[in-house]
């Protein structure tokens, strides 16, 4: 006899059908259950996420955020994810943890965070194509795609690690509010998303955050952007809340065109130092000197085309010289280039290509000065870069000279690794190594250097530079929004 099986002869295989039928998750049952409880009618539904009319005179878009609401979902990454078609890596918004280091008055509040669209965006002040502008009218900061040259630059400008890198696009893509979105009366993909209407668009004044004014614990300094981003609370938060992943340690990417170009070009510039400073009684020929010059900037300008996503575009990294370091670098080193070639032709102009080739690599050490990162600072940038074009400039004159002044960035290099530092934990932990090697090969160039200069010398010395250069992009501290914590 066969027996027909049913839901009434299997109850636990209809409860079972059943729960495979309810496809939503929990976080999409809250958002119905919210659904249910607003207008249903067009245009009302989520009317109260929109500000009521355009911005005024000093006023600009932003996003504001009720903390108290923000449950830590994720629907609003997500939602702008799927609606931007984003990368399966890339992310224009994310959600991080806020926590407090008091075990004895524990708490936790999850923050989600996006572009700021910051009254002062360093991301457009930055950028040497002008591929960044910011809309008169709304104050929406916008990237456009198709003036980007894909050098990242906006990446290392930004304090609050907002534009993000496409390898298949070969440009930088952020959060633009979803203007379009805005035009047409609609909430942005991640306000609309949000099952606790935690995310909502505003009107504010276009000044931003003020200097040490109110923004977010844990957060990059409002004072250097200005972001409009307003987080409310009515409950408060405490002042002393930290990251979760701020004890992350983060070895940042290793950019090699950029450490080849900012080994090679200070190694030139120190070559045309030299030629230009070299009288009788010398190592090598003044003309052997020059052509170094013209060699290792030939290769440190042709390993920098590399660092770009979109090389084709490259001409049009002059644009921004007003206000981008990185334009300015280009024009000067394009520039030194001409005369170190023409200098091989003409001994008369060896004095002003070294002039032009200084100020060139001042304009290298400011592009990263400009970006506030600690490490890189001031007086951390120049040392180093001058100090490799003053080394080989030594070594080309004065070996003897040169291995004291490597001995001496070596010690001040060590010393000036404060203990309670990023980039020193990060020397003393994952980077180790590569310290060591650092260490290595530059004690070992001294020793060459002082016994007199050989064939093998200028690698091991170049090397040594390398090893440094390499240290300084992945030992450097970047700023963030707070994050999660991590495994």
């Amino acid at each position: 006899m066969t027996v027909v099986a049913s839901r009434e002869n299997f109850p636990l295989l209809a409860e079972l059908l059943a729960e495979q039928q309810r496809l939503d998750t929990p976080v999409a049952r809250f958002s119905t259950t919210v659904d249910r409880t607003l207008p249903a009618a067009p245009g009302t539904r989520h009317a109260s996420l929109l500000p009521l009319s355009r911005p005024g005179p000093g006023e600009q878009y932003a996003f504001e955020v009720d903390l108290d609401a923000c449950s830590g979902c994720k629907s609003c990454v997500a939602a702008c994810h799927s609606l931007n078609g984003l990368d399966e890596a890339e992310t224009w918004r994310e959600v991080g943890l806020l926590l407090s280091p008091d075990a004895g008055h524990p708490f936790a509040q999850t923050v989600t965070a996006a572009c700021h669209h910051c009254a002062e965006p360093a991301c457009l002040h930055g950028c040497p194509v002008l591929a960044y502008e910011k809309d008169p009218i709304t104050g929406i900061v916008r990237h456009l795609d198709d003036q980007c040259i894909g050098c990242s630059y906006c990446i290392l400008k930004c304090p609050y690690d907002v534009p993000k890198y496409s390898a298949r696009l070969g440009i930088v893509r952020k959060c633009d509010l979803c203007h379009g979105r805005l035009a047409a009366g609609e909430a942005p993909a991640c306000a609309q998303a949000c099952p606790t209407q935690a995310i909502r668009i505003v009107t504010v004044p276009a000044g931003g955050a003020a200097d040490g004014g109110r923004f977010l614990p844990a957060a990059p300094d409002p004072g250097y952007t200005r972001p409009t981003t307003r987080y409310l609370s009515r409950r408060g938060l405490p002042p002393n809340l930290v990251a979760a992943d701020a004890a992350t340690l983060r070895v940042q990417p290793a950019h090699w065109p950029l450490v080849v170009l900012l080994t090679a070009f200070p190694a030139a510039v120190g070559c045309s130092l030299a030629a230009a400073l070299r009288s009788g009684g010398t190592v090598v020929g003044t003309e052997d000197v020059k052509l170094a010059a013209v060699v290792f900037g030939a290769a440190g300008l042709a390993a920098s085309g590399f660092h770009l996503g979109q090389p084709r575009r490259a001409w049009r990294i002059f644009l921004g010289w007003r206000r981008s370091w990185l334009s300015r670098e280009a024009l000067l080193c394009g520039g030194w280039f001409g005369l170190a070639v023409a200098a091989l032709v003409f001994p008369a102009i060896t004095l002003v290509a070294a002039a032009v080739g200084l100020a060139g690599l001042a304009c290298s050490a400011m592009i990263y000065v400009d970006t506030r990162r600690h490490f890189w600072r001031a007086g951390q940038t120049f040392p180093r870069f001058f100090g490799t074009a003053a080394l080989v400039a030594a070594g080309l004159l004065v070996p003897w000279a040169a291995a004291l002044i490597l001995i001496a960035l070596l010690a001040w290099e060590h010393r000036t690794r404060a203990p309670d530092d990023v980039s020193a934990r990060l020397q003393r932990g994952p980077l180790r190594r590569l310290v060591a090697v650092r260490t290595g090969l530059g004690l070992a160039g001294a020793v060459l250097l002082a016994i007199g200069p050989g064939p093998g010398t200028l690698a091991v010395v170049l090397a040594a530079e390398l090893a440094g250069r390499l240290l300084y992009f992945r030992a450097v501290d970047a700023p963030k929004m707070p994050g999660l914590p991590t495994a």
